[in-house]
């Protein structure tokens, strides 16, 4: 018997931020495929078969082809387990329900190990793809059983468990459309948009905009009636009891039918409609009490018409969804129970969790649903006759788009009523004939106005492909011309970038700005080092980012940090290159070379904003590869202004900064600007011109005026146990 193959995992390691793989965060594994290396997969009987009837969906990777089905063309050419791994990793995690893409496999300098990185949303979830793809992989290769359905179910529930929720995900992704960064700061779903003072922060349909007071008068719905009605918005009539002889003296008051709901609910939990008997009456006022906080209940006159759920954003309706009263129909032969799954849970829009828009209907656990039953002297375990349509639900079943047809006045009914209220996102639940018709010409009422709406009904309705929901909550909170950024400036490589980094800082803290540094010499906030450890680590750059007094930030990023962690941030305005940086440490990330370290520091290039500016020594080797690069502006620095980098440059019309006669000269294409003489700073500076050089760079690319960055360089003090900064 041939002995099976293996794959060793080596090292894993999560990049939380924009590295030498990609933009995004990945799971980099270190993978020993042992004598796998001598056999590619075309080599492996039956393995392509295998893994494709495992995997059928690969056939959707492209790969190097560029085509779909090209991965199957690889794999029939020929490649090898690390590349296949890859590809299967990215391919359970679509299948738990986290799309991912992009993924490369590459060699390392010892024979049959490589390094596999593919982009995950979820580190724990990516680390999991990881473990399975491995066991997945050696199944297919040795020809052994694997648990595939499973596999994919223990990836969902880390999905639904640990990733955001669809909702603020759409949010998100609609942030990430108009180039503005976010930051997770929770398990759960309160994430930062945007960076520093310019920041803002949501919690799904919830934001920093959103009123506490607001959101406590929206969930007394008695108080949200009364100003309703105060402010001219219709709202049935009503009274508030507190016993359920109290409920049948109301309803006889105002009128049968009536609507019965809890004071303090939302999302129709215990509400009941259209009650006309005592005991109905009585049976709901019980209910509504144990699904409320509060001991009173709203007994309120029932209105005949559709529910209708209006999302309002700031002063606009967004959306508009229309629910059905949901029904089924007997047989004689199956129980209401059984008929329900049949006909009602068998709706892929109906499941548990955020990723459905209806709930499945229980009849033997809802209430509502027993109550309802209970009218027509049915159970869960009743079997109607053949042809009888049955009640399950008047409410709850909001899943219709029904926006491009909803009336201005109705329209205009539910902003109002938001406003009367004060949130600034909410969701107004109205009854209406027909939401297509003038407020004035039917029977409509507001019964509801709710703080923290329900977004997935609007993202993902039963009829059409939805409405941009988080597109409008992103223009909410962000006016067009904002990205919520803050100036960034990333400096990177191994002369002297510690120091450069504060003394940046301190050009930008004295042009006005409130400045947050992370460097190899502490963390600092203003002129206060609040650290005095080596704060070139991810969490560092993000103490700095998520810090609301922020108003500009410098970072310090070595290779290692790059390597083994990411960058903090995902953009920036300048990024600052002394060298190129290589060092013999680099050799635990198996970075032997100049050459392999060039990828690694070509990070900080590939990052800057189109908006932004490179900054790179001139003498560094391979400067005009960096360069070439860069989206944005660069300017170059170098002691000799007759550099040939420099004086290719500037006859293109760029920017250089550079020395004349132990002088610091801003160049421009039609003009020079004389800084200062490098004699009137102290010898701690003057004696390092190209720090001072790359600072001055820097400080001129964020638009601070010469004679700013002069007086910011006779007043820095380099010594960090001496300066205050």
């Amino acid at each position: 018997m041939n002995k099976q193959k293996t794959i060793e995992i080596v090292r894993v390691t999560h990049l939380r931020g924009p590295n030498m793989w990609t933009y995004r965060p990945v799971i980099e594994a270190w993978v020993d495929i042992g004598e796998l290396e001598d056999y590619p997969s075309n080599t492996l009987p039956g393995f392509t078969d295998r893994l494709c009837a495992w995997l059928p969906s690969l056939v959707e990777h492209e790969c190097s082809p560029g085509v779909r089905g090209g991965f199957l063309q690889r794999l029939h050419e020929g490649t090898w387990a690390a590349h296949i791994l890859e590809h299967v990793c990215l391919e359970l995690q679509n299948l738990g329900g986290m799309r991912t893409g992009f993924g490369k496999a590459r060699e390392t300098s010892k024979r049959g190990v490589y390094k596999v990185a593919f982009r995950t949303r979820q580190p724990d979830v990516g680390r999991r793809a990881l473990e399975l793809g491995r066991g997945l992989l050696l199944a297919a290769i040795n020809d052994t059983a694997f648990d595939m359905p499973g596999a994919v179910a223990e990836l969902q529930d880390m999905v639904d468990s640990l990733c955001l929720g669809p909702s603020t995900a759409h949010i998100v992704d609609a942030a990430t459309a108009r180039n503005i960064p976010h930051l997770r700061l929770t398990a759960g779903n309160l994430v930062q948009l945007g960076y520093g003072k310019a920041q803002r922060r949501i919690w799904t349909a919830e934001t920093d905009q959103t009123s506490a007071i607001a959101e406590e008068i929206a969930s007394d719905k008695d108080m949200t009636k009364r100003l309703l009605q105060a402010c001219g918005v219709p709202v049935p009539q009503g009274l508030l009891v507190q016993s359920a002889a109290e409920a049948w003296e109301a309803a006889q008051s105002i009128g049968t039918p009536v609507a019965i709901k809890p004071l303090d609910g939302n999302h129709g939990r215990g509400v009941s409609l259209d009650l006309c008997k005592q005991v109905e009456i009585e049976s709901a006022f019980a209910l509504a009490q144990r699904e409320g906080r509060s001991q009173s209940v709203i007994v309120e006159a029932f209105i005949y018409g559709d529910e209708h759920r209006l999302l309002v954003v700031g002063k606009d309706v967004i959306a508009v969804a229309k629910g059905e009263a949901l029904w089924l129909i007997g047989d004689g032969v199956h129980t209401i129970d059984e008929l329900t799954n049949q006909q009602i849970n068998s709706d892929p829009r109906r499941g548990d969790g955020e990723d459905f828009p209806l709930n499945r209907v229980r009849p033997r656990e809802s209430e509502e649903v027993v109550l309802e039953l209970a009218r027509v002297g049915l159970d869960a375990d009743a079997i109607p006759m053949a042809g009888r349509r049955v009640l399950m639900s008047r409410n709850g079943n909001v899943a219709l788009d029904v926006t491009e047809t909803v009336h201005p006045t109705v329209a205009h009914a539910a902003a109002l009523a938001v406003r009367a209220v004060g949130l600034d996102i909410a969701g107004v639940d109205m009854i209406l004939e027909d939401c297509a018709r003038p407020m004035g010409s039917q029977r409509a009422a507001v019964v509801e106005v709710n703080a923290s709406p329900g977004l997935l009904f609007h993202i993902k309705p039963a009829n059409g492909p939805g409405q941009p929901v988080g597109k409008a909550i992103i223009a909410h909170l962000f006016a067009s011309q904002h990205s919520g950024r803050i100036p960034v400036v990333g400096i990177t490589g191994s002369q002297k970038t510690g120091r450069i980094a504060r003394l940046v800082a301190w050009l930008v803290h004295i042009s006005g700005k409130h400045v947050g540094l992370a460097c190899s010499e502490g963390l600092y906030l203003d002129s206060r080092r609040v650290d005095s450890g080596d704060n070139t680590h991810w969490e560092a750059g993000e103490r700095i980012l998520i810090n609301r007094s922020v108003e500009a930030a410098v970072f310090e990023n070595t290779c290692a940090t790059i390597l083994g962690q990411g960058l903090a941030y995902d953009k920036c305005d300048v990024g600052v290159v002394t060298d190129i940086g290589w060092s013999p440490a680099l050799q635990h990330f198996d970075v032997l070379d100049e050459e392999q370290c060039f990828k690694v520091t070509r990070t900080q290039i590939d990052v800057i904003l189109p908006s932004g500016t490179a900054v790179i020594n001139a003498v560094a080797s391979q400067a005009q590869e960096l360069a070439d690069l860069c989206d944005g502006a660069v300017i170059f620095y170098a002691r000799d202004g007759d550099h040939p980098v420099l004086v290719r440059h500037r006859s293109a019309g760029h920017k250089t900064v550079f020395l004349r006669d132990d002088a610091v000269v801003l160049a421009g294409p039609q003009q020079e600007v004389v800084l200062l003489r490098l004699r009137q700073l102290k010898p701690a500076k003057a004696e390092q011109p190209e720090m001072v050089m790359a600072a001055v760079a820097a400080a001129w690319a964020l638009g601070i005026t010469p004679e700013l960055i002069a007086a910011g360089l006779r007043t820095f003090e380099s010594n960090p146990q001496k300066a205050p900064y």
